[in-house]
């Protein structure tokens, strides 16, 4: 089967020719049409859990996908072939991911069956995203009409950050950096943007919201910006990090809740988020369709931060 995979950790990907994996007891064989790319997927390659977890190489790439399910494992009983599902393929030996044709899952992986009202290639830029925007705005605790910053905003979580914020009532003040980014996150659910590139964050919020908002859910930036940002959040609000940034001194200045934060997706999950796209509330993001060949280019991009809604490869047939 085609694959997307390293030989070594930090090595430069490329599309190889592997076998195909065996269905063991537990596990289901899914014939894979497309998976979602997220900056967890390099850092996987880097080693991020070397030391953590068991690693196989070559280490195929790839956390999100969705597929049909070829064939099942003794004691499986959740799915049968044939069934359409999605969600986060990773489980040790890490290595094993969602960026081929084939990929054994464990039935306790975090997957559940695919929404019914879009495509594959479209469900494959939920789980990981979807998850964590889900998560984050319940660990933020803000109710209807409170006031959220969302830095990122124009990114893969951020697009679901702001509809699900939006749908709770939340008044969400997003960050942009054009006309075309501008538009698109208004009509996800964001009352205000702020052009990062035309105008200064801390000046406009402060300008507009002298108390302070709510809270921040930061998807970008690094230490000494989100330290700065934290500034903007009223005492006892709520301020959270994607990136590993937060310190606790940093929190405890303004007695804010929040901190790093890491998503950790459950079947649960994914069936609110597959509820919410099947009844028309939400809207997936897919920023990009690329083919296999174009991962070594995307995973570039992704490093530098470069990404506009998701983006997806595309893998196999639909069905």
């Amino acid at each position: 089967m085609k694959a997307v995979a390293v030989q070594q950790f930090k090595g430069i990907p490329e599309v190889m020719e592997l076998p195909r994996p065996e269905v063991k007891p537990g596990t289901l064989l899914v014939r894979v049409a497309a998976a979602g790319m997220n900056p967890f997927d390099w850092k996987l390659a880097d080693g991020i859990l070397d030391g953590k977890m068991p690693h196989k190489f070559p280490l195929v790439l790839g956390v999100d996908g969705a597929g049909t399910v070829e064939a099942v494992g003794e004691g499986v009983t959740l799915f049968k072939p044939g069934d359409q599902i999605y969600g986060q393929f990773i489980h040790a030996p890490v290595g094993e991911g969602s960026y081929a044709e084939y990929v054994a899952v464990p039935e306790k992986a975090a997957i559940s069956h695919a929404p019914r009202t879009i495509s594959l290639v479209d469900a494959a830029a939920v789980p990981t995203a979807g998850m964590t925007a889900q998560q984050l705005i319940e660990r933020s605790g803000l109710k209807h009409e409170q006031i959220l910053l969302v830095v990122g905003a124009t990114g893969g979580v951020g697009s679901f950050v702001v509809q699900l914020a939006a749908m709770q009532g939340i008044y969400v003040i997003a960050t942009i950096s054009s006309d075309a980014d501008e538009a698109r996150i208004k009509k996800l659910g964001a009352k205000e943007t702020i052009n990062y590139k035309r105008q200064s964050i801390e000046t406009e919020i402060r300008n507009k919201y002298p108390s302070g908002v709510d809270g921040l859910i930061d998807l970008v930036s690094p230490a000494e910006a989100f330290n700065s940002f934290t500034k903007l959040v009223a005492y006892k609000g709520a301020a959270l990090t994607t990136s590993f940034v937060s310190t606790p001194e940093v929190l405890q200045e303004r007695e804010l809740s929040g901190g790093n934060f890491e998503t950790h997706g459950t079947p649960a999950s994914l069936d609110a988020l597959t509820d919410a796209v099947d009844n028309g509330a939400l809207t997936v993001p897919v920023g990009e369709v690329i083919t296999m060949e174009d991962v070594p280019k995307a995973i570039a991009d992704s490093r530098q931060l470069k990404g506009k809604g998701k983006t997806v490869i595309r893998i196999g047939a639909e069905n």
